[in-house]
């Protein structure tokens, strides 16, 4: 059985439908696929959650929480899958990098997507890493609205620790 079907939080109707808006969103926005996948929701989903890049997601409001985070963004984050759920995606940040990030999501939110995104982000354990190259683009759904921002990026550099 794989991890999606296992977790039944992640293998879930909202999560399928939350990997299916990630990907559709990902091929109107940015123009092309996230990933080269066929087969239904479930098959698609599945690829997402087991994909060599790191996957995220949120939705909106003024605190926004991760409402998607696929395995490799779980091991990177050092979080479960109820954790990351539950995780205001501000704090993937550390204090001082916040604001960065918010200019990021701005920036996002205005043009679309970047598809050259560089930060230090932190783990549960207070790990550091710098992203690079990253995709960050606005989730929009088949009638037009918007759900959210989405990320996804395949290199990172642990950084030392800062005392």
């Amino acid at each position: 059985m794989s991890e999606i079907a296992a977790n039944s939080s992640i293998g879930s109707p909202a999560s399928l439908a939350q990997a299916r808006l990630i990907l559709e969103s990902h091929r109107q926005v940015v123009g092309r696929e996230l990933l080269a996948v066929c087969g239904d929701d479930s098959e698609r989903a599945s690829a997402l959650y087991h994909a060599d890049l790191v996957v995220l997601s949120h939705g909106l409001g003024p605190d926004p929480r991760f409402n998607y985070g696929n395995r490799l963004a779980q091991q990177l984050f050092e979080l479960s899958w109820d954790e990351l759920v539950a995780l205001p995606s501000r704090l993937s940040a550390e204090p001082v990098n916040r604001e960065e990030r918010q200019r990021l999501l701005d920036t996002v939110s205005a043009r679309g997507y970047i598809d050259d995104y560089a930060g230090v982000r932190i783990s549960k354990s207070g790990r550091r890493f710098r992203i690079t190259g990253a995709t960050v683009w606005t989730l929009v759904d088949e009638a037009g609205v918007v759900r959210g921002q989405a990320a996804a990026f395949a290199n990172w550099t642990p950084l030392p620790f800062e005392t």
